[in-house]
């Protein structure tokens, strides 16, 4: 008989790409159970330091908490990525980046939300006829806004490389030969 070699090759069939919405919802409570549990810890801590005698302590507050928030929110941004591309299971790093930039964007959603209905509870009820009690309100709004602007940018980032970050290398094509039996 002769000696044939037959060779047999592993292919991984993808059957189309799929978004993992569990995936993504996982990341988002990820997000906002760690945004949370250590904003709350950095508005007590800045909080307490603020001195009550100042004219503005809030102002002197601001500054340190818009530097936590900067980095608690790409840090819990990140983490929920990385979280996000994990639980997806998606096969390439582009994938994982779509399902970060998903997490991030109805997360995003979700703090404008909850921003909006604070913004209306502690306003208030200003309206335009009723304009809110301190011009100090409109300063704060700004600050915010930059402070904001460069936590989202940030964590928009964060969030993108975690997920693509958790997505295994792809898996070497391997060739067995396998001879018949005589």
């Amino acid at each position: 008989m002769s000696d044939l070699a037959y060779r047999s090759e592993g292919v991984n069939v993808n059957l189309g790409r799929r978004t993992y919405w569990g995936a993504i919802w996982a990341g988002v409570f990820t997000f906002w159970a760690i945004w949370a549990v250590f904003e709350t810890l950095g508005i007590a801590i800045f909080a307490s330091v603020a001195s009550p005698r100042e004219t503005a302590p809030v102002l002197g507050m601001s500054v340190g908490l818009g530097v936590w928030s900067i980095v608690l929110t790409v840090i819990a941004m990140f983490v929920a990525g990385r979280e996000t591309g994990r639980l997806a299971a998606v096969p390439g790093r582009h994938d994982g980046l779509i399902h970060g930039m998903i997490m991030f964007g109805l997360s995003f959603v979700g703090a404008v939300v909850l921003l909006t209905l604070g913004a209306i509870s502690a306003s208030g009820g200003a309206t335009v006829a009723n304009p809110a009690h301190s011009p100090s309100f409109l300063t704060m709004f700004a600050n915010l806004g930059w402070i904001s602007f460069i936590g989202l940018f940030l964590g928009w980032l964060a969030a993108m490389f975690g997920a693509s970050s958790a997505v295994p290398p792809r898996e070497q094509r391997t060739l067995h030969e396998v001879r018949p039996a005589a």
